[in-house]
């Protein structure tokens, strides 16, 4: 079983040398503070603006300046994707102007932590009496790293599949729901071919775009994983297994990988896709095709959680730490949460959400909406450290199912990245544990 987050990181003990934490994270350790910026000039919040949100991301911050003249926040664009926003505040660190809030992605947030970049933000709330126990417990303590917070949930979301409704009735099959399976999607493929004139039943991202999140899940299924714990399993005959499967579903012509998945299953190019929660909002306004979403095949769990979470810098004076957590427990309070998700297609992070009225009469208009936050607590687990914890993971994996699916051997491609991973566990990880 996929270990808890919050199990791994409530272990004491990581205390790494300044230099160690910089090599492991990649991230830089520098304290460099905003104490040049005005106490009372505006809090500066950078954002990747998650799914498409820049807009709705504006009208919260403009009611919250309208409400709060002494406490007014300016909207950064930071990066069009966490990775450019996460160098943008590397650079930062080594001596530029820090933001006052920053959004921090799944797999940003926790190297961010471990170099003391970030604030742990346990003693903020209680001194501002900022409370947290609305927050959805498994989202919250997805950001607990020695015991402490370092960040709240904002953008999260798990992995969906679109399916378009029109070609699942022309091909006889169900209207009403997605594969429950990886094996049944491989016998649906071909009806959904022959209803599409031959265009793939499916497209999912290249590597470049997170190919390595969506198949983590896929992999679940046929018992593999990227690592147990800090020990990379990408030779284990299920990962393999599971590789291979992805590959032999490309050469069949039944998955497309693509830079753009989410327009290809919009125009009516394949009839299905995977795609982040995040992405609803989006192709409601833009796809072409009628579609419903539906869970990541199982068996359970068949999908990682993912998104971002919302941090402090380490290195803002005291005052504007306050300041910054009080904006960013207005931004995720219900009634925001509320707002944004719906913008989006994210999940709400407050408990409370799901009662609101606001919501509950959205969720029975929307029931598209309904499938992530259902699919939370039924066929989530928490990802693989190999992907999240280990520095230039995700790249790494990412890089190496796009050298599978071009048709490389897949024995040999996973031996690689499992030498590759092991290097660096083995230099920057295992000797500080």
């Amino acid at each position: 079983m996929n270990i808890s987050r919050r199990h791994m990181l409530s272990v004491s003990g990581l205390g790494l040398s300044a230099a160690l934490l910089s090599a492991c994270a990649g991230i830089g350790t520098s304290t460099s503070s905003s104490d040049g910026q005005e106490a009372s000039g505006p809090l500066q919040f950078w954002s990747n603006h998650p799914g498409s949100s820049r807009d709705v991301e504006q009208k919260l911050i403009d009611q919250w300046n309208a409400d709060n003249p002494d406490n007014q926040v300016q909207l950064i664009d930071a990066g069009a994707n966490y990775e450019e926003l996460a160098q943008k505040f590397n650079a930062a660190l080594s001596g530029g102007q820090l933001p006052d809030v920053v959004v921090a992605s799944d797999v940003t947030w926790f190297n961010f932590a471990f170099t003391e970049a970030t604030t742990p933000l346990d003693d903020i709330w209680e001194s501002e009496g900022i409370d947290t126990s609305t927050y959805v417990d498994t989202l919250l303590g997805d950001y607990v790293y020695d015991g402490k917070h370092y960040g709240v949930p904002y953008s999260r979301s798990t992995c969906l599949m679109y399916l378009n409704t029109d070609l699942l009735a022309k091909a006889g099959l169900p209207t009403d729901r997605g594969p429950e399976t990886w094996q049944e999607f491989a016998e649906w493929a071909p009806k959904l071919l022959e209803a599409n004139g031959g265009k793939a039943a499916l497209s999912i991202p290249d590597g470049s775009n997170y190919l390595d999140w969506y198949f983590q899940g896929m992999m679940w299924t046929f018992g593999g994983h990227y690592s147990k714990e800090w020990d990379p399993t990408f030779t284990d005959e299920k990962t393999v297994e599971a590789a291979k499967f992805l590959q032999d579903q490309v050469k069949a012509g039944h998955i497309v990988i693509s830079k753009d998945a989410e327009n290809e299953f919009g125009m009516g190019n394949t009839a299905a896709t995977l795609a982040s929660t995040g992405s609803l909002g989006g192709m409601t306004e833009s796809a072409s095709v009628p579609f419903i979403t539906a869970f990541m095949p199982g068996p359970a769990p068949g999908c990682p959680t993912g998104g971002a979470g919302l941090s402090i810098p380490a290195g803002i004076s005291d005052e504007r730490k306050a300041k910054a957590a009080k904006f960013i427990d207005w931004l995720t309070s219900t009634e925001s949460t509320i707002e944004f998700t719906q913008a989006t297609g994210y999940m709400p992070v407050r408990k409370d959400a799901a009662e609101h009225p606001d919501e509950a009469a959205f969720l029975d208009e929307n029931p598209n909406a309904r499938t992530a936050i259902e699919q939370l607590s039924e066929n989530t687990a928490s990802q693989d450290y190999a992907r999240v914890f280990v520095n230039g993971g995700g790249k790494r994996i990412g890089g190496a199912l796009d050298r599978i699916v071009a048709g490389q051997d897949v024995t040999e491609v996973l031996s690689s990245l499992q030498e590759e991973t092991q290097k660096v566990i083995d230099r920057d990880i295992k000797p500080h544990l």
